[in-house]
């Protein structure tokens, strides 16, 4: 299992809460799509989400809260 420090998250994230948040929200979203279970060591859906934010792969942006009156 690869550990990620959190200077490596920060890379492409603004703090290191911010890169979990993301990676996160990105596994969810690549937990909707349909897996490739041939290989018998898959990696998790968390660790994939993380090497591609290190890579700079997923895009993202943070919206402003608001509040609702």
């Amino acid at each position: 299992m690869r550990v990620f420090t959190p200077d490596e998250s920060t890379i492409n994230a603004a703090n290191k809460y911010l890169a979990v948040l993301v990676a996160a929200k990105y596994a969810r979203v690549l937990n909707a799509f349909p897996r490739d279970r041939s290989g018998p060591r898959e990696k998790k859906l968390t660790t994939r989400a993380l090497e591609e934010l290190t890579q700079g792969a997923i895009d993202y942006r943070v919206l402003p809260r608001g509040r609702t009156e």
